[in-house]
């Protein structure tokens, strides 16, 4: 059987911005994702495929049979009606890319993961909001494979079938979901209520808050296999 292909947008850097570059290539663009989330997807049984961000979403979409929303800088909150209050690092291109394949994965019934931001994304575009930040949630300065607390799932979601009734998770986000998007499902939470787990009602999308693919458990990771599974 032939592998899925399956998209993975990243981020956009200068080259100053990464230590050891040249200095003649100060203001070039990069475009960049880390590279767990390919490993994940291999593991799993699937083919990355970097998404460049000046990439044309409707070029590109009908070649893809899943797609993976990565971590990284906070969306612009004016994507979701809101003023700047705490979001750091943002990238509006980033932003119109990452909606606008989500748009052409949801109208083919794409199988779609988020991570992190991804969930957030995934959020926005369905129409809810963010709390922009929350400072306890962020652990910045931690190895990213330290576990900071479990999360609890809802029996009869997804995620529940995939990891049981509760996982250890780690945390590296200081943004949270404020009002649930219109067709999803709050599927996981947090021990003080941080929803952590969202997926979307008669879709195959699935986003959780944490990272599995900073974790020593990414080779086996469940959600990495749904989603190449879903995508075979």
């Amino acid at each position: 059987m032939t592998a899925p292909l399956i998209g993975l947008p990243g981020r956009r850097k200068k080259g100053h911005q990464l230590a050891g570059g040249l200095e003649s290539m100060a203001d070039f663009d990069i475009d960049m994702y880390f590279a767990d989330y390919a490993r994940g997807i291999i593991d799993a049984g699937g083919l990355p495929v970097h998404i460049p961000l000046d990439v044309d979403a409707a070029a590109l979409i009908d070649r893809l049979d899943g797609l993976l929303l990565t971590g990284g800088a906070d969306m612009n909150p004016s994507t979701y009606g809101a003023e700047l209050a705490g979001s750091t690092g943002i990238e509006d291109i980033r932003d119109a890319s990452e909606l606008a394949f989500l748009d052409g994965a949801l109208d083919r019934d794409l199988p779609v993961l988020g991570i992190c931001r991804g969930l957030q994304v995934i959020n926005v575009h369905a129409g809810g909001t963010l709390h922009q930040d929350i400072p306890p949630h962020g652990r910045f300065t931690e190895p990213p494979s330290m576990i900071a607390h479990d999360v609890v799932f809802e029996a009869g979601t997804t995620v529940a079938d995939l990891y049981g009734e509760r996982q250890e998770v780690n945390s590296l986000h200081h943004q949270t979901v404020d009002r649930l998007g219109d067709g999803l499902i709050v599927s996981g939470r947090a021990p003080d209520g941080t929803i952590e787990a969202i997926e979307a009602a008669g879709k195959p999308v699935l986003a959780v808050q944490w990272h599995p693919e900073m974790l020593p458990t990414r080779a086996t990771d469940p959600a990495f296999a749904w989603l190449v599974d879903a995508a075979s």
